[in-house]
C-alpha cells in the first residue's frame, strides 16, 4: 500500500539574480512554481521605468510532494542553491501564505518586506544630500523614508533619507 502525500509549498533559495532562470527551469520540468514580484522604479539613472522585481530576492516557492525523484529534479535545476529547511528537511509554507502573497503581488500597490533592513544593520547612504554617510538602520520613517543613526562620541545623530538611497553593508 502506497501513501499519497499531498503536495505542499516549499521555499527554494537561488543564486543571486537567478530567480527568473530557476523559475523558467522549474516550469520546463512541469513543476508548479511561484515567484512573487512587485513593481518598483528602476534604479538605473538613465531610466524612470517601472519594473517588476522579486519580492524576496534569492527565493521563490515551489509546490511538490517531495517524492525523492521530484526533490532531486528541483535541487538539480540550474541556479538552485538549496531548499530552505532544517535538519529534518525542507519546511513547508502554508497554502494561505502563498495565496496571500499572490493577492498582494497581483496588483501594483506598494508591498513592504520586513527583513530588507533590520534594526542595527550597517548601511551606506548611496545618493542624496547625505551620500557617503555610514551608519546603522534604525527604523522606517514616513512613507518611503528610513532613519539612519550615526554614532560619534558615545552619542547618536540621526538622519532621515529615502529608502532607495541606502544599501546594506555586508
Amino acid at each position: 500500500m502506497s501513501v499519497i502525500i499531498k503536495p505542499s509549498w516549499y521555499v527554494v533559495h537561488t543564486k543571486s539574480r537567478f530567480e527568473n532562470v530557476v523559475h523558467e527551469g522549474l516550469i520546463k520540468k512541469f513543476i508548479e512554481v511561484f515567484l512573487p514580484k512587485v513593481l518598483v522604479r528602476s534604479r538605473r539613472v538613465d531610466r524612470k521605468a517601472m519594473i517588476r522585481v522579486p519580492l524576496f530576492p534569492g527565493y521563490l516557492f515551489v509546490k511538490s510532494d517531495l517524492a525523492p525523484h521530484r526533490h532531486i529534479e528541483i535541487v538539480k535545476t540550474v541556479g538552485v542553491v538549496r531548499m530552505v529547511g532544517n535538519r529534518s528537511g525542507p519546511v513547508s509554507v502554508l497554502d494561505d501564505t502563498i495565496e496571500s502573497l499572490k493577492i498582494m503581488t497581483a496588483g501594483n500597490g506598494k508591498v513592504y518586506t520586513g527583513t530588507k533592513y533590520q534594526k542595527g544593520a550597517p548601511v551606506l547612504v548611496i545618493k542624496g544630500p547625505f551620500e557617503g554617510v555610514v551608519g546603522t538602520f534604525d527604523r522606517h520613517g514616513k512613507t518611503g523614508r528610513v532613519v539612519v543613526n550615526i554614532e560619534a562620541l558615545g552619542q547618536f545623530a540621526s538622519v532621515e533619507v529615502d529608502e532607495d538611497d541606502i544599501e546594506i553593508l555586508t
